[in-house]
């Protein structure tokens, strides 16, 4: 009777953990998606690649949750200058890629959670080369989506005019969300330097 007691209070604890996570990622998103180029750059990617990480088990609807909020945002800051949502320049049929490019984060960090067994040389090596692999299919999707779908782009379109739109944008979302992947990499290690591997080892299994 204990032990189930224990094991309830554990699970119900685990679970307020993942719905602090969560809320923590909604604020990020809220803070730095209102303005893309801002001094504080839109997060969004590394927020889903998180999310995919702690709470692809415990709370999976977390996906469509982080959707929608990044939905409306983009909706109110655009309306909020006056203009129709569906003539602003970054909105075209291209938007709706956003849906499995940010997938392809979600999924990323799903998979670094699966393969985590705690803080050591491999998981860092897995965490990076897990987050690069999700960020260029990422980049690939929403770049690759807006040049060939959207009228905002000059025709006429060119494989070699694409090549080059991805190399003059893929090293500033290469730092900005390398900056806030490393940030929370950190965090995870100060917080993780405070629990028993084996209870890291065992939430991570809950993910």
């Amino acid at each position: 009777m204990n032990t189930s007691i224990t094991q309830d209070t554990a699970q119900r604890s685990n679970l307020g953990v993942r719905y602090a996570i969560l809320a923590v990622l909604v604020l990020v998103m809220a803070l730095t998606r209102i303005n893309h180029f801002a001094p504080l750059p839109d997060a969004s990617w590394a927020v889903f690649f998180a999310g995919g990480f702690y709470l692809r088990k415990s709370l999976p609807w977390a996906f469509a949750l982080l959707m929608i909020e990044a939905v409306f945002i983009d909706y109110a800051v655009i309306k909020g200058q006056g203009m129709s949502f569906w003539d602003h320049y970054c909105v075209s049929a291209a938007y709706w890629f956003l849906v499995p490019a940010y997938l392809a984060m979600w999924y990323g960090g799903a998979l670094l959670a699966a393969n985590y067994r705690g803080l050591d040389v491999r998981t860092l090596g897995l965490a990076c080369a897990s987050f690069l692999v999700a960020l260029v299919v990422c980049y690939l999707v929403s770049n690759g989506s807006f040049y060939w779908l959207s009228a905002s782009v000059p025709a006429p379109r060119s494989m070699g005019g694409w090549i080059k739109n991805l190399g003059d944008w893929f090293l500033p979302y290469l730092r900005s969300q390398g900056a806030y992947f490393g940030a929370a990499v950190a965090v995870h290690a100060v917080v993780a330097a405070f629990v028993k591997p084996q209870a890291i080892a065992a939430q991570a299994a809950q993910r």
